[in-house]
């Protein structure tokens, strides 16, 4: 990945509404409290023609009680190295302090430019006053004042950031790489897998419930393709939601799902499928995206050769009516069957995007039909004559009879389950609409 702009800083400069600025998007939290930015948070930014990737950082501090303090340096230090471009934000408010001086000796050793972004620098006397960064002595070049907020003087430092990157193409570099997302109840195992899968540590971990934030996306390739994992922040039961922060994590997590292709529901084996599960499952099947359980942490349960088995059917029962979501049993720690599962999600996007020539679906589906026709309804006799795919991102089947508004659901759910054993769909919602011919 070319082109890559890293804003770094102490705690609490704005670091987060600088992010949201350049990807012109409330992708990253902000608030007044310190330390709500932990991991490396990757957006898209363009200027004057040129494309760039952004990574927001949590605040660098030393000698806090903060249990996160090491792993969020370990976060910002991966972001310096992989950048093209370091923005070094302090705040015009508190002026020059020793943790902006023992931050700056940090990069110092670093041959990379290094803009100084003077932030709130609200008014006159404010951007007169961040020529007291100067002093820093760690950049060659000059310090820019902005207000993030509002957005004024980021395109002057933006003249000089791009100034560094070569000409690009205007095209997001992620449109049409599929989407898949990690989501579940919080301590169910997201970033271990995705740290696992990765074989670094992209998310931070801890035995702390509610360490992820914002959600996480990260470019992986497997199995020859490219796609988008992204890791989220648990989600709990709107009751037991009392902190602003988990509130906009949560809102973070529930849009990443409407962004997504595929989400990898992640469950505790120690507690099985709960109702906040559900409540995902059921969220992704209204949003028409492909869906798969990942049962993590099968070490710590004790078994023979039949409990598999009996579980998955135990889930398969609460599941209902949409049996087709495929189960994987997985242990994140022990790097069981992990692979397996993210090439579980890559094939259920096959299927979502999976497109059945018509001809086939008609030698197929009619005989179906003819074996057991819609019933009549007040003596009227309903005709099935033709069935195509509508070129819809998920699959949608068109059923043309002659009396469409008397088909009722059962009938509906015959169509689907005869489609779902003649085409690959597992893990993907079907959906079927009458039109009158």
């Amino acid at each position: 990945m070319a082109n890559i702009v890293a804003i770094v800083g102490r705690p609490n400069v704005g670091k987060s509404t600088l992010f949201n600025r350049l990807v012109e998007e409330r992708k990253a939290i902000e608030d007044n409290m310190s330390g709500v930015t932990r991991d490396r948070h990757y957006g898209h930014a363009q200027w004057i023609g040129k494309f760039f990737s952004v990574i927001d950082t949590g605040g660098y501090v030393t000698g806090s009680d903060d249990i996160y303090e090491a792993e969020i340096r370990k976060q910002v230090k991966l972001a310096v190295e992989e950048s093209d471009v370091i923005l070094f934000v302090v705040d015009c408010h508190d002026g020059l302090t020793d943790l902006d001086m023992e931050f700056a000796n940090e990069l110092r050793g670093t041959e990379k430019p290094i803009y100084i972004v003077a932030n709130k620098a609200d008014n006159q006397d404010l951007s007169f006053m961040s020529a007291e960064f100067y002093s820093l002595g760690i950049s060659d070049f000059e310090v820019f004042p902005i207000a993030a907020a509002s957005g004024s003087g980021t395109g002057d430092l933006l003249d000089k950031v791009v100034e560094h990157f070569e000409d690009e193409g205007t095209e997001d570099p992620d449109a049409g790489i599929p989407k898949i997302s990690i989501l579940g109840r919080p301590n169910v195992g997201k970033s271990s897998f995705l740290n696992a899968l990765l074989g670094k540590e992209r998310s931070i971990v801890t035995n702390e419930a509610g360490t992820t934030r914002d959600a996480i996306h990260t470019r992986y390739k497997l199995f020859g393709q490219d796609f988008i994992i992204t890791d989220t922040a648990g989600i709990r039961k709107k009751a037991k939601v009392h902190e602003d922060i988990e509130f906009y994590s949560v809102m973070r997590s529930l849009r990443t799902l409407e962004e997504s292709d595929v989400i990898i529901v992640m469950v505790d084996a120690t507690r099985g499928l709960e109702a906040q599960d559900m409540n995902l499952i059921s969220l992704g099947i209204k949003n028409n995206k492909g869906i798969m359980i990942m049962v993590n942490k099968w070490d710590l349960i004790e078994k023979d050769h039949k409990t598999m088995n009996k579980v998955k059917e135990d889930m398969l029962e609460r599941l209902g009516e949409n049996k087709w979501i495929p189960i994987i049993f997985t242990s994140v720690t022990e790097k069981q069957r992990i692979f397996q599962a993210i090439e579980l999600a890559v094939k259920v996007y096959e299927n979502k995007t999976r497109k059945v020539q018509t001809s086939k679906l008609n030698d197929v589906m009619l005989p179906e039909i003819e074996k057991y026709p819609p019933p009549a309804w007040k003596g009227k006799y309903i005709k099935i004559k033709y069935v195509t795919q509508l070129p819809t991102k998920n699959p949608v089947f068109a059923f043309f009879c002659n009396l469409p508004q008397y088909i009722k659901s059962p009938y509906t759910r015959y169509l689907e389950n005869r489609l779902r054993e003649n085409f690959e769909f597992d893990g993907v919602p079907v959906k079927i609409i009458y039109k009158n011919k």
